[in-house]
């Protein structure tokens, strides 16, 4: 078995990050159709202050998750054909980072502005909490627990953008 050039690695990683785009690309844009959509809908109109503003922040928050999780693509358009694939995967890692971020408040706000407007706001609240302590441990806690086990048996750092010139 022959050993991977740098380049081929780097290759590797930005393919690797493509796939995983495509998979949050799909549930952020779900999320911001139905937030696009929602105003229109005869209940809306019921909402309260909060509600409304709760909808603003999932909006907002989704909006963003899709402009960063969409991004390397624009950026992979402006460096294309130029080398650049380090900086690439770098970039592509990061802004994959930032749209989890903001599609976990974007669904967390989503989650509460649906329990508050049908049930009472404290269990709305608890709902919400458990949401966001949820996709924190599928998301964060059990990926980075994840990160030392089996360290003798596989070497994943060239996954990391971060680690493969030794940052």
């Amino acid at each position: 078995m022959s050993k991977e050039t740098e380049k081929q690695r780097w290759q590797r990683n930005f393919a690797d990050l493509l796939q995983e785009l495509r998979v949050a690309q799909t549930g952020v844009q779900i999320l911001f159709a139905f937030l696009l959509t929602l105003p229109f809908s005869n209940g809306f109109t019921e909402t309260t202050e909060f509600q409304r503003d709760v909808y603003i922040v999932a909006l907002l928050a989704a909006a963003a998750a899709t402009a960063m999780i969409i991004s390397p693509v624009a950026f992979h358009r402006a460096l294309f054909r130029q080398g650049r694939k380090p900086e690439l995967v770098r970039f592509a890692h990061r802004m994959a980072t930032g749209g989890l971020a903001f599609m976990l408040i974007a669904m967390v706000s989503a989650v509460l502005l649906i329990t508050d407007f049908v049930l009472d706001r404290p269990i709305a609240f608890v709902l919400s909490a458990l949401t966001g302590i949820w996709f924190l441990t599928f998301w964060v806690a059990l990926p980075f627990a994840r990160r030392s086990w089996g360290e003798d048996d596989i070497d994943d750092d060239d996954d990391d953008p971060d680690t493969i010139e030794g940052r």
